[in-house]
């Protein structure tokens, strides 16, 4: 994702954008029974001390030498100076929060300086400038020119079986072929307990596959994952774009999985598997902002957790008491994200519903209702409008329960799945929910997140209090693909939860960013996987 709201020029100004990928060798060792589980943060600095959060990659488990597969695509200014700053850290928790985690080193140098050398290998270093042992931190950086991406859809047949109490756990590496080497593409998910795995379609940008030549030699490995770390090698193949693209025209490409050592030894050795490419693809891949300049609308829906176990808003003890000053963390949380969203939304008027409350006049329980008690038009005017309507409401409502969050999932689907029926992207639903965290309809909602992630759309879940969120953690599918009860795959990760109180003492834009840096992404990978183009063609910047 590009910087956003980093100081300085305008996009007009930008002279390209620049993919940074990332390695590490040598890291620290924090964990006692097993090898650190790292992940990196890059953060920049284009004016005074303020550093902003670009993005993290993915977790990798059991390794202190990391090849991460996740790249940052950065806005490169050649006039301006980008300090950007490294952090490693060990992840103990399932969430990914940096709160739990070992802090394994940093790396400060410039974007400048990562684009002149193409290659920066330098020493990690501790928060006091002491040397992170032996770790070594490596940056690629590569001019992203092209936005065209390939679009695969891969399977194998028939993988050897590496496991002695189950089958494999495949995933496929693809890489591209540099003056140095082999460099790491992409890494496809883990598909668990399968030697004929189907992996989720996925994308790689055509520069960082083959540097936008399509008769380049690229390299498929295939492993079985290992929790341990260290994965077992099934087999690999090598080929060029075209001539995947030529062979999964009219049918499947299939490719034999090589292992070269069982080849040596084995007489009459075939195959360690196929590898099937049932679909590639060479597309335009438009940006957050090409959907957002062409005429895409973000629309932003509130949902309020009016249950019992926030505590009677009477008193102080309750989540849901307003202090004299106006503050409650359900209000903080409404003025945090929605200041920030509501640039996005054209009529800034916002539906805002409750749940879990009884209600006036019946005072039944109802698990999806207007907080302006009015089904016919349940838009608030802008966020002030929601925190109105919000202080309105409470005294009227009696909090009840159960905690139910599938009714509000469902009743927001449906206008995405209106939008489905058009042509283009025009429209992108986010529901905000707020909640203190225990969650009653736990299957339902699952099914719920799995039959939303085929629309556009968008879940934040920002948890109030100090209960126990596991259960938020598990709908975030940031760790693996959340299922179903029956099984069924969610398409993408469209959950972003953030607990509240960890921002607590960093102010309302450090919970905005962190509650809305995922959503970018969200929105144009989405409509780029459904091959739907912005309303109108933004003009070229």
């Amino acid at each position: 994702m590009a910087a956003a709201g980093t100081a300085g020029p305008g996009p007009t100004d930008c002279v390209t954008k620049v993919a940074i990928s990332v390695s590490c060798e040598n890291l620290l060792d924090k964990d006692t029974f097993s090898k650190s589980d790292p992940l990196c943060v890059l953060y920049m600095s284009s004016s005074g001390p303020h550093w902003c959060e670009i993005g993290r990659t993915e977790k990798i488990e059991n390794c202190l030498s990391p090849q991460f597969s996740k790249t940052f695509v950065i806005d490169y200014y050649f006039e301006m100076v980008q300090k950007l700053r490294f952090e490693v850290y060990d992840i103990d928790s399932a969430n990914c929060s940096l709160q739990n985690a070992d802090f394994l080193g940093e790396l400060e140098c410039t974007l400048g300086q990562v684009v002149s050398s193409r290659k920066l290998k330098k020493p990690l270093v501790m928060k006091d400038r002491r040397p992170a042992g032996k770790g070594t931190i490596t940056i690629c950086a590569e001019e992203r020119t092209d936005n065209r991406v390939v679009q695969f859809e891969a399977a194998a047949r028939k993988l050897d079986k590496k496991d002695f109490f189950g089958k494999s756990d495949p995933f496929l590496e693809f890489y591209k072929q540099t003056e140095t080497g082999w460099q790491l593409a992409h890494r496809t998910e883990v598909v668990k307990n399968n030697l004929n795995p189907v992996w989720r379609p996925f994308r790689i940008p055509l520069q960082a596959l083959c540097g936008g030549d399509v008769e380049k030699s690229i390299k498929v490995d295939c492993y079985d994952y290992n929790n341990s770390g260290s994965h077992d090698f099934i087999g690999s193949f090598q080929t060029t774009l075209s001539q995947v693209q030529q062979s999964s025209q009219s049918f499947a490409a299939e490719f034999d999985c090589i292992n070269s050592k069982k080849k040596q030894k084995k007489k009459g050795y075939k195959n360690s598997g196929v590898i099937i490419i049932k679909k590639c693809m060479v597309v335009k891949e438009y940006t957050f902002l090409d959907y957002i300049m062409g005429g895409c609308q973000i629309n932003f829906t509130i949902a309020i957790d009016f249950t019992g176990s926030n505590g009677d808003p009477r008193y102080p003890q309750s989540l849901h008491y307003i202090n004299p000053h106006g503050y409650n963390e359900y209000l903080a949380a409404i003025w945090s994200v929605g200041s920030v969203i509501q640039d996005y939304d054209s009529d800034k008027m916002f539906p805002a519903f409750g749940f879990g409350a009884k209600i006036p006049p019946t005072m039944q329980v109802c698990h999806e209702f207007p907080i302006n008690f009015n089904p016919a038009n349940p838009f608030c005017a802008g966020i002030e409008g929601v925190v109105q309507a919000y202080q309105q409401c409470l005294p009227q409502v009696k909090l009840y329960g159960p905690t139910n969050f599938s009714p509000i999932i469902n009743h927001v689907a449906q206008f995405g799945r209106q939008a489905m029926q058009q042509q283009t992207a025009s429209q992108y639903y986010v529901l905000l929910i707020i909640t203190d965290g225990v969650i009653t309809d736990m299957d339902e909602t699952r099914s719920a997140i799995v039959q939303a992630s085929r629309l556009p759309m968008s879940i934040i879940i920002v948890g109030v209090g100090g209960a126990d969120f596991s259960a938020m953690e598990f709908l975030d599918g940031d760790d693996g693909i959340l299922r179903s009860v029956t099984g069924e795959a969610a398409m993408r990760d469209i959950v972003q939860f953030v607990p509240f109180r960890q921002f607590q003492n960093a102010g309302t834009a450090a919970l905005a960013q962190s509650v809305l840096a995922e959503l970018p992404d969200q929105v144009a990978s989405f409509f780029n996987l459904f091959h739907l183009k912005p309303p109108s063609e933004p003009s070229p910047s």
